[in-house]
């Protein structure tokens, strides 16, 4: 029996993550966030009430169950502040059970000031970021420089430390950037009265976990955005500032790789993207724009609109081979309700002529393929709100097949509709 699994996206983000971990934390005791920061948000609805997370794990929702995050994980305390008392304000007690790692590395002012200046002076060359300031945060953690969370707990070393790297990061925003500095003072006494509240949920996440795996205990590993935006995996340099892969959830939570049972990959039955980048399967015509307007595709976190395009097997056998899939959960497929034909992407045609299985490593390579796509009949029946398989259109079930024999892994999970329940469960996760 598996008793912790890994859950991540497969493609760009947007798959719907954070309803199958809600879904599934029916039968887990903890749930983790690995990497990533706010630049992500899981939407949940349950009973028609919709609740957007960007920190606070999807495993909120559940009474009793606890919430981790990990050492991966950039942190802006305004805004898991906000979240904790969003989630407050509709009746879910999150502080009792809300641990945050003391090595999490914090979002301070200047990230996000660094990151928005950057982006404005890259003109057309811009990345597309959320403007978050997750890049600069991340960049800090590798040049030691970061503050963590742990740093708070003692004022007088915080207050050295931002100093000395807030020195560096305006000299950088006045002189190369051009653009307004950072004030000291206001963001030392902002980072410490937001220390007050979120020091008492600083915990050691990798003893609680390894203690869980000794006692039995099942955790979900929640990933953020998707394995095609892993800083080294992806469509670089579009990508995000962190691992999005599966091998991310031990590094970024304290735990070893042999301690994670079965890897769980999310994908839209269709594909999207926020953001800058190549994406071979991207549609202009009509299609796309409705599979734009029945999925409601804007970004939970930005609110920018998403680009979609078909489904793209290429990139799913990449994700299969770096984050080592068991199997995968499928997304939205009541979206493509109504479609007279509907496409798999089976490969790329690269420049030379060479057909492609697998998508190749860099942004401009990949954009230079063209899709090599297999037709197969779309369905005018409904499948929103099936939660029998047996009840799903028959070209659906077909697509579905079709997906799973290309992609060559078994399709554990359907999600036909926006609510918890509007699930067909095959095969459960924790049985795998």
């Amino acid at each position: 029996m598996a008793r912790n699994i890994v859950l991540l996206g497969a493609q760009w983000g947007d798959e719907g993550k954070g309803k199958i971990v809600d879904l599934l934390t029916e039968s887990a005791d903890a749930v983790a966030r690995f990497q990533g920061g706010h630049n992500a948000g899981h939407t949940l609805v349950i009973n028609g009430h919709k609740t957007v997370l960007h920190l606070v794990p999807s495993g909120a929702m559940r009474e009793g169950v606890e919430c981790l995050i990990g050492n991966g994980v950039v942190v802006d305390l305004g805004q898991l502040m906000k979240e904790i008392r969003g989630l407050e304000e509709n009746r879910v007690q999150i502080r009792s059970r809300l641990s945050v790692s003391p090595g999490c590395p914090l979002i301070m002012p200047y990230h996000r000031a660094l990151d928005l200046a950057r982006e404005k002076a890259s003109g057309k060359r811009a990345i597309g970021t959320t403007g978050r300031g997750i890049g600069p945060c991340y960049e800090d953690k590798v040049a030691r420089r970061g503050i963590r969370l742990m740093d708070l707990a003692n004022p007088q070393v915080f207050a050295s430390r931002l100093r000395e790297v807030m020195a560096y990061h305006n000299h950088v925003l006045v002189h190369y950037l051009h653009s307004d500095p950072v004030d000291y003072q206001s963001c030392l006494e902002e980072s410490l009265r937001l220390g007050e509240q979120v020091l008492p949920m600083m915990s050691d996440v990798s003893s609680k976990l390894c203690d869980w795996r000794d006692s039995g205990k099942s955790v979900i590993f929640e990933g953020a955005q998707g394995m095609l935006l892993d800083v080294d995996h992806g469509s670089y340099p579009y990508v995000t500032s962190s691992n999005t892969t599966a091998a991310a959830a031990a590094i970024g939570t304290g735990i070893g790789p042999l301690d994670l049972d079965f890897v769980l990959g999310i994908v839209k039955a269709y594909t999207t993207r926020v953001g800058f980048g190549p994406f071979p399967t991207e549609l202009f015509d009509e299609v796309g724009q409705r599979l734009a307007e029945r999925g409601h595709e804007f970004g939970a976190t930005t609110g920018r609109p998403r680009r979609c395009g078909w489904l793209d097997v290429a990139t799913l056998r990449r994700a299969r081979q770096v984050c080592g899939l068991s199997a995968l959960g499928v997304t939205k497929l009541d979206v493509m309700d109504g479609l007279d034909v509907v496409k798999i992407c089976t490969g790329y045609r690269s420049a030379d002529g060479t057909t492609l299985e697998l998508p190749p490593y860099g942004a401009d390579e990949m954009a230079s393929c063209e899709p090599v796509y297999e037709e197969l009949p779309g369905w005018m029946e409904s499948s929103a709100g099936c939660r029998e398989y047996g009840a799903l259109p028959t070209n659906a079930k077909s697509y579905l097949d079709r997906l799973a024999e290309l992609v060559g892994l078994p399709i554990d999970i359907v999600s036909t509709g926006a609510e918890r329940d509007d699930t067909i469960i095959l095969r459960h996760p924790f049985a795998g």
